[in-house]
């Protein structure tokens, strides 16, 4: 597992984490506005209980009282209010609570009598309750925040532990299987739940898969054994043919092209196989030499340039050596070498080693119209093959890690590989810009 992946465990903590924190931040704003609105409910019951009591002594006798708590006084409308509060008023005259100079707090109340206006203010910057212990408050509201995420975080953890294990199970049993040995038991001991629904469908697949590969490999081997047999029998009896003095020029002509067919033939059976038979192409222990491969396929392909002005060059020394295996390597440069020798018609075909890569460079050819050449069936006009030579050439190419290039001039074609392969190598490059 990546470092950088996020995990369902992780998430489901994070889940976790984020719905405490909006939680307790909730509750925590609601209990402050809860302990402020209380203490503003305190003083406004008090304020409309004097208010009351004001009014009843104004009636009967003329004048406001004193109030009963030391902190509240009566102010006339025409009387200045302390710390401005008439210039507030006056602004807002429906304003019941306001704040004075040097951290004093008001609470305020109109008084309305038949001959006077007056205000019933109380200065309750003594008796807040709520001001002197907010830190407090929001202390015990910040550590119990903390302890309710700690707790999420156990409980998230639990629970995504119980949650993901048969996840984790599931995946232990997938994976490092391959191809060829799909397990076959994977809803063995899962839950009738969605996880266990995963395992059964995944096992059901399996299933599909393992079949659907057992028919392949009987038709690779069937195919290995019933097409060599007719092959090799047409081989032989085109060879003997081949050996009668008596043969007409145009017979013998007839006869190479059919020789040539059958090598075609056989050179794509056996391609097709190996692409088929192996997840990935086999890397032999031992470093093999490219010369004796190299020179077996131009003598195959020799008779593709019969009648034709091409020049070849071989510049590869008896001292190059490769580690792609040699029926890769000689399925790779039948179809390269194939491919240059048919479609040059006069000019000449290089094959050396530039740095780590073999090249094949056959000048005398134009340009494709397209740059999808390694698509299956596409081919150049006037061609006798069927479009597939380098779509299977590409295939190779990528599962083995040959970094395969193919690059067209004006009147140059040039193909090449790694011979080294590498699983980093990037995929198939095809450039027809000419640079």
């Amino acid at each position: 597992m990546s470092a950088g992946r996020q995990t369902l465990r992780n998430r489901l903590m994070s889940a976790f984490v984020v719905f405490t924190l909006v939680t307790a931040g909730l509750f925590g704003g609601y209990a402050v506005i809860f302990m402020y609105a209380t203490e503003d409910e305190f003083f406004g019951n008090l304020l409309r209980q004097e208010a009351t009591l004001q009014q009843e002594h104004r009636q009967r006798h003329g004048e406001w009282a004193v109030p009963r708590e030391p902190f509240m006084r009566v102010y006339a409308a025409g009387e200045t209010l302390p710390d401005g509060l008439d210039a507030l008023l006056a602004a807002e005259p429906r304003r019941g609570e306001a704040g004075g100079l040097e951290g004093r707090h008001y609470h305020l109340r109109r008084l309305d009598a038949a001959d006077a206006k007056a205000w019933l203010v109380a200065e309750v910057s003594q008796q807040l309750v709520v001001r002197p212990m907010r830190d407090q408050v929001l202390g015990w509201l910040a550590w119990s925040a903390l302890l309710l995420v700690a707790l999420a975080l156990v409980a998230g953890l639990l629970l995504a532990r119980r949650i993901t294990a048969p996840l984790s199970r599931l995946v232990a049993r997938i994976d490092g299987s391959n191809a060829q040995q799909l397990p076959q038991d994977l809803a063995q001991g899962f839950a009738n739940d969605e996880i266990g629904t995963l395992a059964q469908a995944l096992q059901a697949l399996a299933r599909r898969i393992h079949d659907a590969l057992a028919r392949e490999r009987e038709f690779t081997r069937d195919a290995s054994h019933e097409l060599r047999t007719p092959l090799a029998v047409i081989r032989s009896a085109a060879e003997r043919i081949d050996s009668e003095p008596a043969l007409s020029t145009q017979g013998r002509r007839h006869l190479t092209h059919l020789q040539q067919s059958v090598l075609q033939l056989q050179q794509t059976m056996d391609t097709l196989l190996v692409l088929a038979r192996a997840e990935s192409a086999p890397v032999p222990a031992a470093r093999i030499a490219m010369l004796p491969v190299l020179e077996r396929v131009i003598v195959e392909q020799a008779a593709l340039l019969d009648g034709k002005n091409v020049d070849v060059r071989v510049e590869v020394g008896a001292n190059a050596t490769t580690t792609i295996p040699v029926a890769v390597a000689h399925i790779l440069l039948s179809n390269l070498i194939g491919n240059a020798f048919a479609h040059t018609q006069a000019g000449s075909v290089t094959i050396d080693i530039d740095g780590a890569r073999l090249r094949i460079v056959n000048r005398g050819i134009a340009a494709p119209a397209a740059t999808d050449c390694f698509e299956p069936y596409a081919k150049r006009e006037g061609s006798a093959g069927f479009g597939l030579g380098l779509d299977i050439v590409r295939r190779l190419g990528e599962r083995c890690g040959l970094d395969l290039r193919i690059t067209f001039d004006a009147d140059e074609a040039s193909a090449s590989f790694r011979l080294d392969g590498s699983p980093d190598a990037p995929g198939t490059n095809v450039d027809t810009s000419g640079e």
